[in-house]
């Protein structure tokens, strides 16, 4: 695999977006269709087709790999408790030995079970039944007439803001400490107190918009990092419903029904930048303590997708680093979060103290990165190099017009160099997305801003 820019701290990465483009030259004159589909909640599916090498033709091997790694990403990507294989019966087989309890994708089948709800499977179908794409994208959002609390749940401190008309009147970031809390009732009292703090600040409440780190469906709270410590049995009793309930009994204080709408914080913060930018087709990538994502579609939709790109593979190589908590190799948490940071610091010379938290390591390097150290100028250029043949990747899954780069991993001259060598690699290898796409690093504050006023106006009145 001939990559035309370097990854110069990382010469094993062989990109996802360069394995496709093989796979689809060599099997151009003589390939065997096959369609891959991905079913979730409400009936929705999102298929992919592409072509592999005839099965029994001695590629069985490469067959398999390849494919397995699409399902996985259209997991992360869509979400889904059922994959649909469609002309590839043997492959299939695989995949479903794959998917079971105690087998190689494990933790995914399981996660999958616990979002959806329901029992994880793997099917093979022929090619004349393969699925079609069944999509439940929702106009949510850009609603900004009315009075309305916009709520922000991050890790570290809790943002709220009261929206009048699409003004922001009031706002306030408090700290607190969701993740190493085990009492649900810390969790319900601070969201509780944050609404009721907004809510004081306008004459009336005519709906809440949230935006949270996290799975949600209905908007019921799936899995979600900031209830860590909470035990599953209080999860499913007291957080399940959580914001739903905060909506209820402020409701009922204020004497009627308040709707509510609550959002994945990646797809917000996607939504923020569309209506900045007053475009669609905007998707977002936050570097942080892991990577996080979103996605505006076309119509200026949230697509429903999981979006969950930390655990979409982006390097096809199988010796790429581990991810500690899924068991996989080559996935987005590893590339574009300070573990990127991390794990290229020894191939760049740098020692970091090992008692340092993750957090700390990535300000030594950012430090260097101030002093102009050329060994932490390789670093974001080895992750830059990773992001631009990640876009040209994510470009299968995502219609993009623009894409946001933002968290801390992004801040400063590093995150200046990291979007230059992603350009640089869409424009050698990806021309036309390099031609149709513009990347973005939003401004901190404004996104801030922007991102209460985005969250409160999820909910449609009436």
């Amino acid at each position: 695999m001939e990559l035309k820019v370097k990854a110069v701290l990382d010469p094993q990465f062989e990109p996802m977006s360069l394995k496709v483009r093989e796979m689809r030259e060599a099997t151009r004159e003589n390939g065997q269709d096959i369609v891959i589909g991905v079913q979730r909640n409400k009936g929705a599916v999102t298929t992919y087709r592409t072509r592999i090498f005839p099965e029994g033709t001695g590629h069985d091997e490469e067959n398999y790999r390849f494919v397995e790694r699409i399902a996985k990403t259209m997991l992360w990507v869509a979400g889904g408790y059922k994959i649909i294989i469609s002309g590839a019966d043997q492959v299939a087989k695989r995949i479903k030995e794959a998917y079971t309890d105690g087998g190689y994708r494990d933790f995914d089948l399981h996660f999958m079970e616990n979002v959806y709800e329901e029992t994880f499977e793997v099917v093979s179908v022929p090619l004349e039944e393969a699925p079609v794409d069944i999509s439940t994208a929702a106009p949510v959002g850009r609603h900004l007439d009315g009075c309305r609390i916009g709520f922000d749940a991050g890790g570290s401190d809790r943002k709220v803001s009261a929206v009048v008309d699409g003004e922001s009147v009031y706002s306030e970031e408090v700290v607190w400490l969701p993740k190493v809390n085990p009492d649900p009732q810390y969790h319900f009292d601070g969201i509780y107190t944050a609404m009721k703090t907004a809510a004081e600040h306008m004459p009336r409440v005519d709906a809440i918009g949230v935006s949270s780190a996290g799975v949600y469906i209905d908007n019921k709270i799936m899995v979600a990092s900031l209830f860590l410590k909470v035990s599953p049995e209080d999860f499913e009793k007291h957080v399940k419903t959580m914001y739903m309930d905060v909506a209820k009994k402020l409701g009922e204080e204020l004497g009627h029904e308040i709707p509510i709408e609550v959002a994945n914080d990646g797809d917000v913060t996607a939504l923020a930048g569309a209506m900045d930018l007053n475009d669609n087709c905007v998707f977002g990538v936050a570097m942080g303590t892991s990577e996080a994502a979103g996605y505006v579609d076309a119509d200026g939709n949230i697509t429903g997708w999981l979006s969950e790109l930390a655990f979409a593979p982006v390097d096809f190589c199988e010796n790429a680093m581990v991810d500690e908590w899924s068991g996989d190799y080559g996935c987005g948490v590893k590339y574009f979060s300070q573990d990127a940071v991390i794990k290229l610091a020894p191939a760049a010379g740098i020692e970091l103290d090992e008692s340092l938290t993750p957090a700390e390591k990535l300000k030594v390097v950012q430090r260097l990165m101030e002093q102009g150290d050329e060994r932490a100028v390789k670093i974001y250029d080895t992750i830059g190099c990773y992001f631009g043949y990640a876009l040209g990747y994510y470009a299968e899954f995502y219609q993009m017009k623009h894409v946001l780069i933002m968290g801390r991993v992004t801040s400063g001259k590093g995150g200046e160099i990291l979007l230059e060598r992603a350009k640089e690699v869409l424009e050698a290898e990806f021309p036309d997305l390099a031609g149709s796409c513009r990347l973005h690093i939003p401004d901190e504050s404004s996104r801030r801003v922007g991102q209460s006023v985005a969250a409160a106006s999820l909910p449609k009145l009436g």
